[in-house]
């Protein structure tokens, strides 16, 4: 599993790392369920435990948090203003649906949110590919006809965001007459979006700022951005790209593979049974890609070097992990960004104790091979963020000193769904 050092040379652009925010529970163990299926970790999502998060995130240097959406977890948006307060640098990457809302009120609330943060709004935008889902919000378009609303969408709140002028629009979906804001963003969020159909891809060429991907195999990720680049220079634009992956990283390749082996074994036949049916009946095309990796089965779960396809036995949407020690995931990392991708959002079981896993091992390593700088100065301290996690008075936000449990305190029981 030892693999050669990659050339740092050939990647080109910066590299920018995300962090995740499991507003569905945390677990040191696979949480089971996602995208239409139920989910709950043994951490409960509460807010001083996922301030204790986003102070880890912040304080290892992560540019921001991504926040799921669906039923399956909280309300991103109301999370994500509510956690704001409590940090001072790290954005978040927002989770939001087109068509669960009018798109004059997202452009006035990713406005407030952003004047609000100082411009701390990043936006992933979700169609959402699981029907009945989207049937239990009153929403009864099919898949194509999503695609072709998030298209209208995103054209009417670049357009509000833009301009000062009244904006009138008529879509065969949506409509807004003399539609404006009585401000409009300083700076405009980014908008990330994934989509792996021709659907997909036709919206994200013409609005996606950065195309993100699930973590696949090297070659497959690099067919579907050249497919991405194609259809995004026939309109004129050139996206950046990122990939959505867990990551298993520790001092020895030895002691990370022996880390997916205890979550392997923690897993119930039952969960990956009742998860696999449900993850069957997926519309997304990205998740018939994640269950093509593994079938369903759990005696090949290597599908590259140091990539893991374990998680999707039980986890909808992102299904893949990197594995290894610090400098064979730095090594992997560096082999994607050749590819052109420089954003990578990440997450780990639990998400508290792993941003500093991966804090700690391997952005140093990327730092020392040039492929990564540090967001914030280092403080004469030797701190390597402005507000230190778990420290009483010192922890970034006044209810976050009580936060529950911090690192190391306790084991959790194994979550079974």
């Amino acid at each position: 599993m030892v693999s050669q050092p990659t050339d740092p040379t050939a990647v080109n652009e910066e590299l920018h790392f995300h962090w995740f925010l499991p507003t569905y529970g945390d677990s040191r163990n696979l949480v089971a369920g996602g995208h239409g299926t139920f989910m709950s970790g043994d951490r409960p999502a509460t807010l001083p435990y996922l301030r204790q998060i986003v102070a880890a995130a912040e304080y290892n240097g992560f540019e921001s948090l991504l926040t799921p959406t669906g039923a399956w977890c909280e309300d991103a948006l109301l999370t994500t203003a509510l956690l704001a307060e409590s940090s001072e640098r790290i954005k978040f990457l927002v989770a939001l649906r087109p068509g669960l809302m009018s798109p004059t009120l997202a452009a006035q609330m990713t406005t407030t949110f952003q004047w609000q943060t100082h411009g701390r709004l990043l936006l992933n935008v979700v169609t959402g590919g699981e029907s009945r889902e989207q049937r239990a919000y009153g929403d009864f378009l099919d898949k194509e006809g999503r695609y072709a609303r998030a298209d209208e969408f995103l054209e009417i709140v670049r357009g509000l965001w833009s301009s000062s002028e009244p904006l009138s629009f008529t879509g065969d979906h949506l409509a807004v007459v003399d539609a404006v804001l009585g401000r409009r963003p300083d700076t405009v969020p980014s908008i990330f979006f994934g989509g792996s159909s021709p659907a997909g891809i036709r919206v994200a060429a013409r609005h996606a700022d950065t195309y993100l991907t699930w973590g696949e195999p090297p070659a497959d990720v690099s067919e579907k951005l050249d497919r991405v680049r194609v259809a995004a220079a026939a309109n004129g634009r050139k996206p950046s790209f990122g990939i959505r992956l867990h990551v298993i990283s520790r001092d020895t390749s030895e002691q990370a593979w022996a880390e997916a082996e205890r979550l392997l074994r923690g897993i119930d036949p039952a969960d990956v049974e009742r998860v696999q049916a449900s993850l069957r009946a997926s519309e997304s095309e990205g998740q018939r890609r994640m269950l093509e990796l593994h079938g369903g089965r759990a005696d090949s779960l290597e599908i590259a070097p140091n990539l893991w396809a374990g998680v999707g036995l039980v986890r909808g949407g992102a299904g893949t992990a990197l594995v290894g020690s610090h400098e064979e995931v730095a090594d992997r990392i560096a082999e994607y960004a050749q590819l052109g991708l420089s954003h990578f959002v990440l997450s780990g079981y639990p998400h508290l104790e792993e941003a500093f896993t991966f804090g700690e091992g391997v952005l140093p390593e990327l730092e020392r091979r040039g492929l990564w700088t540090p967001p914030h100065a280092t403080g004469g301290s030797g701190q390597r963020g402005g507000a230190v996690p778990f420290a009483g008075s010192g922890i970034a936000g006044p209810a976050a000193a009580s936060a529950r449990p911090t690192p190391h305190t306790r084991e959790p029981a194994r979550v079974g769904g």
